[in-house]
């Protein structure tokens, strides 16, 4: 990989071909990378519709879908841990465990409830958040939407009907 360019390898899906000295016709321009480094987050809607947080953390870039999967929380003000060897976002408002590289929902199963004390491990419920590629050229960030046609979870809170009912809540709050 040459020094005007680097991949998150972390955070492309293997669905999307090797990176190149130019970023993919599809690609949205994020910004520089030493202003998100600087930020740590950055929220960015792109094709009009669709919400995207670009995070850097550990030296990596990482994009995935704005609100959790769960209930649509705002995925930008939750917490980077890891949790059996995998970094994850938390989300805040339930505490949904989110993988950064795949997007997997993480919990914590029980193997046996009757035996004490519980041993506990930490299982997938498989892709629920949809991530992006990212892509530096040249000091530039950009990401590349994940066009995967199957449906993922977070995906209810990139239609127009959620946002429209959002926006409508926030501007009408009930008394």
């Amino acid at each position: 990989m040459s020094s005007e360019e680097e991949t998150s390898q972390t955070s492309t899906p293997s669905s999307f071909p090797p990176p190149s000295s130019s970023p993919a016709p599809a690609s949205h321009l994020i910004g520089r990378k030493e202003d998100i480094v600087k930020a740590g987050r950055l929220i960015k809607t792109v094709n009009v519709c669709r919400e995207i947080l670009v995070l850097y953390h550990q030296g990596t870039l990482h994009a995935m879908d704005l609100r959790c999967y769960h209930a649509g929380g705002p995925l930008q003000h939750g917490d980077i841990e890891e949790f059996n060897g995998r970094l994850c976002i938390v989300c805040p408002w339930h505490k949904y465990k989110i993988t950064l590289a795949e997007g997997e929902g993480l919990y914590q199963a029980v193997d046996d409830p009757t035996v004490k004390p519980l041993r506990t491990h930490w299982r997938s419920k498989g892709v629920k958040q949809r991530i992006h590629k990212v892509t530096e050229v040249k000091g530039s960030v950009y990401v590349t939407l994940n066009d995967c046609s199957e449906a993922i979870e977070s995906d209810v809170y990139q239609t127009e009907r959620y946002r429209t009912g959002s926006i409508q809540a926030q501007t009408n709050p009930k008394p």
